[in-house]
Protein backbone atom coordinates (compact mmCIF):
# COMPACT_ATOMS: atom_id res chain seq x y z
CA UNK A 1 0.00 0.00 0.00
CA UNK A 2 1.76 3.35 -1.14
CA UNK A 3 1.61 6.28 1.60
CA UNK A 4 -1.00 8.28 -0.35
CA UNK A 5 -3.52 5.52 -0.02
CA UNK A 6 -2.81 4.88 3.65
CA UNK A 7 -3.09 8.28 4.60
CA UNK A 8 -6.70 8.41 2.79
CA UNK A 9 -7.73 5.15 4.93
CA UNK A 10 -5.88 6.54 7.72
CA UNK A 11 -8.12 10.23 7.47
CA UNK A 12 -10.98 11.57 6.63
CA UNK A 13 -10.53 14.58 4.70
CA UNK A 14 -12.51 17.83 3.75
CA UNK A 15 -13.08 19.17 0.58
CA UNK A 16 -14.81 22.66 0.24
CA UNK A 17 -15.69 23.23 -3.71
CA UNK A 18 -16.78 27.14 -3.87
CA UNK A 19 -18.70 28.07 -7.27
CA UNK A 20 -21.91 29.69 -7.98
CA UNK A 21 -22.93 27.57 -11.34
CA UNK A 22 -24.58 24.13 -9.56
CA UNK A 23 -23.59 22.27 -12.10
CA UNK A 24 -19.60 22.63 -11.62
CA UNK A 25 -20.14 21.76 -8.10
CA UNK A 26 -21.84 18.71 -8.86
CA UNK A 27 -18.90 17.69 -11.37
CA UNK A 28 -16.27 18.64 -9.08
CA UNK A 29 -18.18 16.48 -6.02
CA UNK A 30 -18.87 13.57 -8.51
CA UNK A 31 -14.51 13.91 -8.74
CA UNK A 32 -13.55 14.06 -4.91
CA UNK A 33 -16.64 12.63 -3.41
CA UNK A 34 -14.85 8.87 -3.39
CA UNK A 35 -12.02 10.29 -1.36
CA UNK A 36 -13.31 12.92 0.63
CA UNK A 37 -16.26 14.52 2.42
CA UNK A 38 -17.67 17.37 0.13
CA UNK A 39 -18.72 20.28 1.03
CA UNK A 40 -20.33 23.34 -1.14
CA UNK A 41 -20.75 27.35 -0.78
CA UNK A 42 -22.00 28.91 -4.11
CA UNK A 43 -20.20 31.96 -3.59
CA UNK A 44 -17.43 34.02 -1.39
CA UNK A 45 -19.44 35.26 1.38
CA UNK A 46 -20.83 31.63 1.91
CA UNK A 47 -17.87 29.92 1.53
CA UNK A 48 -15.51 32.40 4.28
CA UNK A 49 -19.18 31.34 7.01
CA UNK A 50 -18.42 27.79 6.45
CA UNK A 51 -14.44 28.43 6.80
CA UNK A 52 -14.54 30.07 9.98
CA UNK A 53 -17.17 27.56 11.08
CA UNK A 54 -15.19 24.64 10.06
CA UNK A 55 -11.64 25.71 9.89
CA UNK A 56 -9.86 22.83 11.76
CA UNK A 57 -11.96 20.14 9.45
CA UNK A 58 -11.46 21.30 5.89
CA UNK A 59 -8.29 20.13 4.69
CA UNK A 60 -8.77 22.12 1.21
CA UNK A 61 -10.60 24.69 -1.01
CA UNK A 62 -11.34 24.79 -4.68
CA UNK A 63 -12.48 28.07 -5.27
CA UNK A 64 -13.87 29.76 -8.21
CA UNK A 65 -12.40 33.33 -9.24
CA UNK A 66 -15.54 35.04 -10.73
CA UNK A 67 -18.64 34.68 -8.24
CA UNK A 68 -21.20 37.71 -7.12
CA UNK A 69 -21.29 38.87 -3.63
CA UNK A 70 -17.99 38.04 -3.32
CA UNK A 71 -15.04 36.87 -5.91
CA UNK A 72 -12.26 34.30 -5.11
CA UNK A 73 -9.98 37.27 -5.08
CA UNK A 74 -11.50 38.81 -2.06
CA UNK A 75 -11.63 35.27 -0.82
CA UNK A 76 -8.22 35.12 -1.09
CA UNK A 77 -7.66 38.26 0.68
CA UNK A 78 -9.52 37.42 4.01
CA UNK A 79 -7.90 34.10 4.24
CA UNK A 80 -4.24 35.69 3.58
CA UNK A 81 -5.43 38.17 6.24
CA UNK A 82 -6.52 35.60 9.19
CA UNK A 83 -3.20 33.32 10.29
CA UNK A 84 -4.91 30.49 11.07
CA UNK A 85 -7.08 30.17 7.91
CA UNK A 86 -4.26 31.19 5.44
CA UNK A 87 -2.65 27.65 6.50
CA UNK A 88 -5.51 25.93 3.82
CA UNK A 89 -4.80 25.20 0.96
CA UNK A 90 -6.83 26.64 -1.88
CA UNK A 91 -6.89 25.32 -5.55
CA UNK A 92 -7.83 28.07 -7.73
CA UNK A 93 -10.96 27.11 -10.38
CA UNK A 94 -10.63 29.42 -13.69
CA UNK A 95 -10.80 29.73 -17.47
CA UNK A 96 -8.82 32.67 -17.59
CA UNK A 97 -5.04 31.59 -17.57
CA UNK A 98 -4.17 35.24 -16.98
CA UNK A 99 -5.44 34.79 -13.13
CA UNK A 100 -3.05 32.25 -12.24
CA UNK A 101 -0.23 34.50 -11.35
CA UNK A 102 -2.37 36.74 -9.44
CA UNK A 103 -3.73 34.33 -7.82
CA UNK A 104 -0.45 32.49 -6.57
CA UNK A 105 0.41 35.76 -5.37
CA UNK A 106 -2.64 36.24 -3.05
CA UNK A 107 -1.94 32.66 -1.80
CA UNK A 108 -3.24 30.01 -3.87
CA UNK A 109 -1.36 26.69 -3.79
CA UNK A 110 -2.43 25.86 -7.45
CA UNK A 111 -4.61 26.03 -10.48
CA UNK A 112 -6.75 24.10 -12.28
CA UNK A 113 -7.85 25.46 -15.75
CA UNK A 114 -12.24 24.43 -16.65
CA UNK A 115 -13.57 22.68 -18.28
CA UNK A 116 -12.98 19.24 -15.67
CA UNK A 117 -12.78 17.28 -18.79
CA UNK A 118 -9.62 15.33 -16.83
CA UNK A 119 -10.81 14.23 -13.59
CA UNK A 120 -7.37 12.31 -12.46
CA UNK A 121 -5.76 15.51 -12.56
CA UNK A 122 -7.81 17.72 -10.51
CA UNK A 123 -7.95 14.51 -7.97
CA UNK A 124 -4.21 14.27 -8.36
CA UNK A 125 -3.83 18.01 -7.76
CA UNK A 126 -6.26 18.01 -4.98
CA UNK A 127 -4.05 14.59 -3.00
CA UNK A 128 -1.08 16.55 -3.87
CA UNK A 129 -2.10 20.17 -2.38
CA UNK A 130 -3.58 18.51 0.83
CA UNK A 131 -0.23 16.03 1.36
CA UNK A 132 1.76 18.89 0.89
CA UNK A 133 0.08 21.60 3.25
CA UNK A 134 0.20 18.22 5.44
CA UNK A 135 3.82 17.90 5.78
CA UNK A 136 4.51 21.63 5.86
CA UNK A 137 1.99 21.76 9.17
CA UNK A 138 4.33 18.82 10.35
CA UNK A 139 7.46 20.42 9.80
CA UNK A 140 6.09 23.91 11.30
CA UNK A 141 5.04 22.13 14.59
CA UNK A 142 8.39 21.08 15.12
CA UNK A 143 10.44 23.97 14.16
CA UNK A 144 7.31 26.46 16.23
CA UNK A 145 7.41 26.43 19.89
CA UNK A 146 3.80 25.57 20.56
CA UNK A 147 3.14 27.72 23.17
CA UNK A 148 5.07 31.21 21.92
CA UNK A 149 4.77 30.26 17.72
CA UNK A 150 8.84 31.73 17.66
CA UNK A 151 11.24 29.03 16.11
CA UNK A 152 12.79 26.28 18.80
CA UNK A 153 16.46 26.69 19.53
CA UNK A 154 17.47 23.58 17.10
CA UNK A 155 15.57 25.36 13.80
CA UNK A 156 16.48 28.82 14.92
CA UNK A 157 20.26 28.55 14.29
CA UNK A 158 19.60 26.68 11.30
CA UNK A 159 17.79 29.99 10.02
CA UNK A 160 20.12 32.35 11.89
CA UNK A 161 22.97 30.33 9.95
CA UNK A 162 20.92 30.70 6.30
CA UNK A 163 19.95 33.98 7.31
CA UNK A 164 24.20 35.07 7.75
CA UNK A 165 24.72 33.34 4.36
CA UNK A 166 21.79 35.61 2.79
CA UNK A 167 22.97 38.82 4.08
CA UNK A 168 26.77 38.61 4.45
CA UNK A 169 27.34 42.42 4.69
CA UNK A 170 24.79 43.26 6.87
CA UNK A 171 25.74 43.51 10.78
CA UNK A 172 24.01 42.12 12.91
CA UNK A 173 23.06 41.82 16.53
CA UNK A 174 22.42 38.46 18.73
CA UNK A 175 20.44 39.57 21.54
CA UNK A 176 19.04 37.33 24.74
CA UNK A 177 16.14 38.25 26.52
CA UNK A 178 15.28 36.81 29.66
CA UNK A 179 12.70 36.99 32.38
CA UNK A 180 14.63 36.90 35.59
CA UNK A 181 12.81 34.57 38.13
CA UNK A 182 10.41 33.38 35.79
CA UNK A 183 9.17 30.44 38.23
CA UNK A 184 7.99 33.28 40.92
CA UNK A 185 5.56 34.38 38.36
CA UNK A 186 3.96 30.84 38.07
CA UNK A 187 3.88 30.25 41.75
CA UNK A 188 2.16 33.11 42.58
CA UNK A 189 0.15 33.72 39.89
CA UNK A 190 -0.39 29.94 37.95
CA UNK A 191 1.18 28.36 35.45
CA UNK A 192 -1.64 30.11 33.13
CA UNK A 193 -1.12 33.65 33.79
CA UNK A 194 3.19 32.41 33.51
CA UNK A 195 2.33 31.13 29.78
CA UNK A 196 0.31 34.59 28.59
CA UNK A 197 3.25 36.54 29.90
CA UNK A 198 5.66 34.63 28.06
CA UNK A 199 3.61 34.97 24.97
CA UNK A 200 3.16 39.12 25.50
CA UNK A 201 7.18 38.55 25.19
CA UNK A 202 7.10 37.13 21.68
CA UNK A 203 4.54 39.20 20.49
CA UNK A 204 6.61 42.06 21.38
CA UNK A 205 9.74 40.20 19.85
CA UNK A 206 7.59 39.49 16.80
CA UNK A 207 6.32 43.37 16.40
CA UNK A 208 9.99 44.13 15.95
CA UNK A 209 10.75 40.99 13.69
CA UNK A 210 7.96 42.54 11.13
CA UNK A 211 9.75 45.90 10.99
CA UNK A 212 13.04 44.84 10.54
CA UNK A 213 14.78 41.23 9.22
CA UNK A 214 15.94 38.88 11.92
CA UNK A 215 14.31 35.41 13.56
CA UNK A 216 13.63 34.84 17.12
CA UNK A 217 12.88 31.82 19.23
CA UNK A 218 11.76 30.99 22.55
CA UNK A 219 15.31 29.10 23.38
CA UNK A 220 13.73 27.72 26.99
CA UNK A 221 11.21 28.05 29.46
CA UNK A 222 12.10 31.73 29.90
CA UNK A 223 14.81 32.85 27.95
CA UNK A 224 14.51 34.37 24.09
CA UNK A 225 16.99 34.50 21.41
CA UNK A 226 16.36 37.20 18.73
CA UNK A 227 18.97 38.02 15.70
CA UNK A 228 18.27 41.16 14.12
CA UNK A 229 19.97 43.57 12.08
CA UNK A 230 22.17 46.05 14.19
CA UNK A 231 20.77 49.50 15.68
CA UNK A 232 22.32 51.93 17.68
CA UNK A 233 19.29 51.80 20.68
CA UNK A 234 17.86 49.24 21.92
CA UNK A 235 14.42 51.36 23.05
CA UNK A 236 12.23 50.44 20.83
CA UNK A 237 12.78 46.64 21.15
CA UNK A 238 12.80 47.26 24.64
CA UNK A 239 9.18 49.16 24.28
CA UNK A 240 7.87 46.83 22.40
CA UNK A 241 8.23 44.38 24.59
CA UNK A 242 7.19 46.38 27.41
CA UNK A 243 4.00 47.55 25.93
CA UNK A 244 2.56 43.89 25.30
CA UNK A 245 4.09 42.77 29.11
CA UNK A 246 1.71 46.08 30.24
CA UNK A 247 -1.45 44.31 28.67
CA UNK A 248 -1.17 41.45 31.31
CA UNK A 249 0.88 42.21 34.57
CA UNK A 250 1.61 45.05 36.43
CA UNK A 251 4.92 47.13 35.71
CA UNK A 252 6.67 46.68 39.39
CA UNK A 253 6.71 42.46 38.68
CA UNK A 254 8.38 42.43 35.46
CA UNK A 255 12.02 41.69 35.92
CA UNK A 256 12.97 41.76 32.30
CA UNK A 257 16.76 41.83 31.18
CA UNK A 258 18.65 41.12 27.70
CA UNK A 259 22.21 41.13 26.57
CA UNK A 260 23.72 42.21 23.11
CA UNK A 261 26.26 40.60 20.93
CA UNK A 262 27.42 43.53 18.51
CA UNK A 263 29.38 41.81 16.25
CA UNK A 264 29.64 43.59 13.43
CA UNK A 265 32.51 41.68 11.60
CA UNK A 266 30.94 38.46 12.55
CA UNK A 267 34.54 37.84 14.01
CA UNK A 268 32.90 34.87 16.20
CA UNK A 269 30.97 32.03 15.62
CA UNK A 270 26.88 32.23 15.61
CA UNK A 271 27.03 29.97 18.63
CA UNK A 272 30.01 32.32 20.41
CA UNK A 273 27.90 35.53 19.68
CA UNK A 274 24.83 34.07 21.60
CA UNK A 275 27.10 32.77 24.67
CA UNK A 276 28.53 36.36 24.84
CA UNK A 277 25.00 37.67 24.71
CA UNK A 278 23.79 35.44 27.30
CA UNK A 279 26.63 35.97 29.78
CA UNK A 280 26.09 39.75 29.49
CA UNK A 281 22.40 39.33 30.18
CA UNK A 282 23.50 37.54 33.27
CA UNK A 283 25.53 40.20 34.25
CA UNK A 284 22.48 42.05 35.60
CA UNK A 285 21.34 40.59 38.32
CA UNK A 286 18.39 41.45 41.36
CA UNK A 287 17.03 44.45 39.13
CA UNK A 288 13.17 45.20 38.16
CA UNK A 289 12.01 46.65 35.20
CA UNK A 290 14.14 46.54 31.88
CA UNK A 291 17.71 46.48 32.10
CA UNK A 292 20.04 45.60 28.82
CA UNK A 293 23.82 45.14 29.02
CA UNK A 294 26.29 45.18 25.86
CA UNK A 295 28.87 42.87 25.60
CA UNK A 296 32.38 44.76 25.48
CA UNK A 297 36.03 43.99 26.12
CA UNK A 298 35.62 44.00 29.92
CA UNK A 299 32.99 41.35 29.78
CA UNK A 300 35.63 39.88 27.83
CA UNK A 301 38.47 39.76 30.14
CA UNK A 302 36.22 38.84 32.61
CA UNK A 303 34.84 35.66 30.54
CA UNK A 304 38.60 34.89 30.10
CA UNK A 305 39.13 35.18 33.59
CA UNK A 306 36.54 32.85 34.82
CA UNK A 307 37.67 30.04 32.38
CA UNK A 308 41.24 30.57 33.80
CA UNK A 309 39.23 29.87 37.40
CA UNK A 310 37.44 27.04 35.97
CA UNK A 311 40.13 25.57 34.23
CA UNK A 312 42.54 25.64 37.48
CA UNK A 313 39.96 24.55 40.12
CA UNK A 314 41.08 20.78 39.95
CA UNK A 315 44.82 21.95 40.47
CA UNK A 316 43.61 24.64 43.14
CA UNK A 317 41.99 21.55 45.67
CA UNK A 318 44.88 19.45 44.67
CA UNK A 319 47.44 21.75 45.89
CA UNK A 320 45.70 23.45 48.72
CA UNK A 321 45.33 26.95 47.36
CA UNK A 322 41.95 26.75 48.89
CA UNK A 323 41.88 27.72 52.93
CA UNK A 324 38.56 27.40 55.08
CA UNK A 325 38.73 30.72 57.65
CA UNK A 326 36.15 31.42 60.48
CA UNK A 327 34.29 33.95 61.14
CA UNK A 328 33.18 34.34 64.64
CA UNK A 329 29.12 34.88 65.50
CA UNK A 330 28.58 36.29 68.96
CA UNK A 331 25.46 35.79 70.83
CA UNK A 332 24.29 39.53 71.66
CA UNK A 333 21.04 38.82 74.04
CA UNK A 334 22.60 39.30 77.13
CA UNK A 335 25.00 42.15 78.33
CA UNK A 336 28.35 40.84 77.60
CA UNK A 337 28.38 38.80 73.80
CA UNK A 338 29.61 35.95 73.97
CA UNK A 339 30.68 33.20 71.20
CA UNK A 340 28.22 30.59 70.04
CA UNK A 341 29.30 29.55 66.69
CA UNK A 342 31.33 30.66 63.53
CA UNK A 343 30.64 30.48 59.83
CA UNK A 344 32.95 28.33 57.55
CA UNK A 345 34.06 30.15 54.60
CA UNK A 346 35.94 30.15 51.88
CA UNK A 347 39.75 31.67 50.89
CA UNK A 348 41.67 30.44 46.95
CA UNK A 349 45.24 31.96 47.16
CA UNK A 350 45.74 31.56 43.29
CA UNK A 351 49.78 31.43 42.03
CA UNK A 352 49.23 34.02 39.76
CA UNK A 353 45.88 36.18 40.68
CA UNK A 354 46.76 36.00 44.46
CA UNK A 355 44.06 36.39 46.66
CA UNK A 356 40.65 36.01 44.84
CA UNK A 357 37.68 36.71 45.96
CA UNK A 358 34.71 34.45 46.59
CA UNK A 359 32.22 37.05 44.92
CA UNK A 360 34.45 35.78 41.76
CA UNK A 361 34.59 32.26 41.67
CA UNK A 362 31.49 31.25 43.65
CA UNK A 363 28.83 32.28 41.67
CA UNK A 364 30.90 31.05 38.99
CA UNK A 365 30.82 27.69 40.06
CA UNK A 366 27.26 27.67 41.16
CA UNK A 367 26.56 28.46 37.21
CA UNK A 368 28.79 25.38 36.10
CA UNK A 369 28.15 22.41 39.00
CA UNK A 370 32.02 23.16 40.08
CA UNK A 371 30.33 24.55 43.57
CA UNK A 372 29.66 21.25 44.84
CA UNK A 373 33.30 19.51 44.88
CA UNK A 374 34.44 22.98 46.30
CA UNK A 375 31.39 22.72 49.25
CA UNK A 376 32.36 18.74 49.90
CA UNK A 377 36.18 19.76 50.36
CA UNK A 378 34.83 22.87 52.98
CA UNK A 379 32.38 20.79 54.82
CA UNK A 380 35.37 17.93 55.12
CA UNK A 381 37.80 20.46 56.22
CA UNK A 382 35.13 22.16 58.75
CA UNK A 383 34.13 18.73 59.97
CA UNK A 384 37.55 17.63 60.45
CA UNK A 385 38.13 20.30 62.26
CA UNK A 386 35.69 20.61 64.38
CA UNK A 387 36.48 16.84 65.77
CA UNK A 388 40.34 18.34 66.19
CA UNK A 389 38.68 20.91 68.81
CA UNK A 390 36.87 18.89 70.52
CA UNK A 391 39.59 16.62 71.24
CA UNK A 392 41.91 19.39 72.22
CA UNK A 393 38.95 21.30 74.71
CA UNK A 394 36.81 18.54 75.44
CA UNK A 395 33.94 20.45 73.81
CA UNK A 396 32.48 21.56 70.45
CA UNK A 397 31.51 25.64 69.53
CA UNK A 398 29.16 24.91 66.07
CA UNK A 399 30.63 25.79 62.63
CA UNK A 400 27.84 26.64 60.01
CA UNK A 401 28.67 25.66 56.27
CA UNK A 402 27.26 27.18 52.96
CA UNK A 403 24.88 24.21 50.92
CA UNK A 404 24.51 25.39 47.59
CA UNK A 405 20.98 24.95 45.46
CA UNK A 406 23.21 22.44 43.27
CA UNK A 407 23.82 20.65 46.92
CA UNK A 408 20.07 19.91 47.76
CA UNK A 409 19.45 18.06 44.70
CA UNK A 410 22.06 15.35 45.35
CA UNK A 411 20.37 12.53 46.63
CA UNK A 412 23.41 11.14 48.92
CA UNK A 413 23.57 14.99 50.61
CA UNK A 414 21.94 13.91 53.57
CA UNK A 415 24.57 10.59 54.08
CA UNK A 416 26.99 11.98 53.02
CA UNK A 417 26.81 14.99 56.00
CA UNK A 418 25.96 11.74 58.55
CA UNK A 419 29.04 10.18 57.61
CA UNK A 420 31.26 13.14 58.09
CA UNK A 421 29.72 13.51 61.38
CA UNK A 422 30.57 10.01 62.59
CA UNK A 423 34.15 9.70 60.92
CA UNK A 424 34.93 13.12 63.02
CA UNK A 425 33.03 12.19 66.36
CA UNK A 426 31.35 15.18 66.09
CA UNK A 427 27.27 15.74 66.55
CA UNK A 428 24.71 16.76 63.50
CA UNK A 429 23.87 20.08 66.00
CA UNK A 430 28.22 20.97 65.53
CA UNK A 431 27.71 21.35 61.79
CA UNK A 432 24.91 24.38 61.00
CA UNK A 433 24.06 24.37 57.64
CA UNK A 434 23.43 27.62 55.90
CA UNK A 435 20.68 27.48 52.85
CA UNK A 436 20.11 30.81 50.67
CA UNK A 437 16.20 32.32 50.62
CA UNK A 438 17.08 32.12 46.73
CA UNK A 439 17.45 28.54 46.56
CA UNK A 440 14.31 27.76 48.90
CA UNK A 441 11.72 30.03 46.06
CA UNK A 442 13.59 28.13 43.42
CA UNK A 443 11.73 24.98 44.11
CA UNK A 444 10.50 25.06 47.56
CA UNK A 445 8.76 21.63 47.54
CA UNK A 446 12.19 19.99 47.08
CA UNK A 447 14.08 22.12 49.19
CA UNK A 448 11.18 21.43 52.65
CA UNK A 449 11.91 18.11 51.69
CA UNK A 450 15.56 17.44 51.80
CA UNK A 451 15.84 19.78 54.92
CA UNK A 452 13.14 18.19 56.80
CA UNK A 453 15.59 15.06 55.96
CA UNK A 454 18.54 16.73 57.47
CA UNK A 455 16.53 17.97 60.51
CA UNK A 456 15.25 14.96 60.96
CA UNK A 457 18.28 13.78 61.33
CA UNK A 458 19.36 16.29 64.05
CA UNK A 459 21.06 19.08 61.62
CA UNK A 460 20.55 22.68 62.22
CA UNK A 461 19.04 24.88 59.31
CA UNK A 462 19.61 28.87 58.51
CA UNK A 463 17.95 30.71 56.11
CA UNK A 464 20.42 32.76 54.64
CA UNK A 465 20.57 36.38 52.84
CA UNK A 466 17.15 36.73 53.71
CA UNK A 467 15.40 39.45 52.59
CA UNK A 468 17.49 39.44 49.35
CA UNK A 469 14.70 36.66 47.71
CA UNK A 470 11.31 36.72 47.72
CA UNK A 471 9.60 34.35 49.91
CA UNK A 472 6.16 35.25 50.69
CA UNK A 473 5.32 35.47 54.29
CA UNK A 474 2.90 32.33 54.01
CA UNK A 475 6.27 30.55 52.65
CA UNK A 476 7.85 31.43 55.35
CA UNK A 477 5.29 29.61 57.86
CA UNK A 478 5.96 26.22 56.38
CA UNK A 479 9.95 26.08 55.77
CA UNK A 480 11.27 23.82 58.09
CA UNK A 481 14.29 26.59 59.44
CA UNK A 482 16.12 27.01 62.60
CA UNK A 483 16.83 30.77 62.37
CA UNK A 484 16.73 33.45 60.02
CA UNK A 485 19.95 35.28 58.71
CA UNK A 486 19.58 38.62 57.42
CA UNK A 487 21.54 39.52 54.45
CA UNK A 488 24.27 42.38 54.80
CA UNK A 489 22.23 44.95 52.34
CA UNK A 490 19.53 45.51 55.36
CA UNK A 491 22.32 46.26 58.29
CA UNK A 492 24.58 48.73 55.79
CA UNK A 493 22.80 51.82 55.97
CA UNK A 494 20.70 51.30 59.19
CA UNK A 495 20.11 54.19 61.59
CA UNK A 496 17.90 55.21 64.24
CA UNK A 497 14.63 55.62 63.24
CA UNK A 498 15.11 55.09 59.46
CA UNK A 499 13.08 52.85 57.02
CA UNK A 500 16.32 50.45 56.78
CA UNK A 501 16.02 49.96 60.72
CA UNK A 502 12.44 49.64 60.51
CA UNK A 503 12.70 47.05 58.03
CA UNK A 504 15.43 44.96 60.57
CA UNK A 505 12.77 45.45 63.34
CA UNK A 506 9.85 44.51 61.57
CA UNK A 507 12.36 40.97 60.31
CA UNK A 508 12.74 40.12 64.13
CA UNK A 509 9.12 40.15 64.44
CA UNK A 510 8.58 38.00 62.13
CA UNK A 511 11.25 35.75 63.68
CA UNK A 512 9.95 36.22 66.67
CA UNK A 513 6.56 35.04 65.99
CA UNK A 514 8.41 32.31 63.79
CA UNK A 515 10.66 31.42 67.22
CA UNK A 516 13.62 31.36 65.40
CA UNK A 517 16.58 33.14 66.44
CA UNK A 518 18.00 36.40 64.07
CA UNK A 519 21.83 36.43 62.39
CA UNK A 520 22.78 39.66 61.23
CA UNK A 521 25.77 39.76 59.06
CA UNK A 522 27.88 42.25 57.84
CA UNK A 523 27.98 44.01 60.90
CA UNK A 524 31.32 46.40 61.09
CA UNK A 525 30.38 49.71 63.34
CA UNK A 526 29.48 50.06 67.00
CA UNK A 527 26.55 51.56 65.94
CA UNK A 528 25.48 48.93 64.13
CA UNK A 529 26.23 46.92 66.67
CA UNK A 530 24.38 49.31 69.57
CA UNK A 531 21.50 49.54 67.56
CA UNK A 532 20.79 45.42 66.45
CA UNK A 533 21.56 44.87 70.20
CA UNK A 534 18.66 47.56 71.32
CA UNK A 535 16.56 46.07 68.94
CA UNK A 536 16.50 42.01 70.26
CA UNK A 537 18.59 40.82 67.58
CA UNK A 538 20.10 37.74 68.72
CA UNK A 539 23.16 37.11 67.03
CA UNK A 540 25.89 39.14 65.08
CA UNK A 541 29.15 38.09 62.67
CA UNK A 542 30.89 40.86 61.22
CA UNK A 543 34.25 42.63 61.15
CA UNK A 544 32.70 44.49 64.12
CA UNK A 545 34.36 41.19 66.17
CA UNK A 546 36.47 39.68 63.73
CA UNK A 547 37.24 39.38 60.12
CA UNK A 548 37.19 35.64 58.92
CA UNK A 549 40.49 33.92 60.38
CA UNK A 550 41.72 30.92 59.69
CA UNK A 551 41.81 27.76 62.15
CA UNK A 552 44.93 28.88 64.45
CA UNK A 553 43.58 32.62 65.28
CA UNK A 554 40.19 31.19 65.50
CA UNK A 555 41.13 28.83 68.31
CA UNK A 556 41.97 31.68 70.72
CA UNK A 557 38.48 32.83 70.29
CA UNK A 558 37.23 29.09 71.40
CA UNK A 559 39.61 28.80 74.32
CA UNK A 560 38.49 32.40 75.73
CA UNK A 561 34.81 31.36 75.10
CA UNK A 562 35.66 27.65 77.51
CA UNK A 563 37.75 29.84 79.84
CA UNK A 564 34.56 32.00 80.64
CA UNK A 565 32.13 29.10 80.68
CA UNK A 566 34.63 26.97 83.39
CA UNK A 567 34.73 30.01 85.29
CA UNK A 568 30.65 30.20 85.11
CA UNK A 569 30.46 26.63 86.31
Amino acid sequence: MNDSIRRQKLFHRTVLVVDDEAVNRQMLGAILGTAYEVLYAANGREALEQVRIQKDLISLILLDLLMPEMDGYQVLEELRADPILRRIPVIVLTADRSAEVKSLQLGAADFLSKPYDMPEVIQARVRHSIELSEDTRIIQATENDSLTGLYTREFFFEYAHKFDRFHQEKAIDAIVLNFNRFHMVNELHGREFGDRVLCAIADGIRGILEETDGVACRYDADTFFIYVSHRSDYDHLINSVLRRLGEVMNTPEMRIRMGVYQDVYRAARLEERFDRALQACNSIRNQFGFSYAIYDMNMHEREVYSARLMEDFPTALETAQFQVRYQPKFNIRGETPRLCSAEALISWQHPEYGRVRPDAFIPLFEENGLIRRLDHFVWRETARQLGEWKKQYGAVIPVSVNVSRVDIYDPDIVSFLLSLVEENHIETEDLLLEITESAYTDNSRQIVQVVSQLRDKGFKVEMDDFGSGYSSLNMLTTLPIDALKLDMAFIRDIARDNKEMRMVELVLEIAAFLEVPVIAEGVETKEQYELLHQAGCDIIQGYYFSRPIDAEEYARFIMKEMALRTKEG
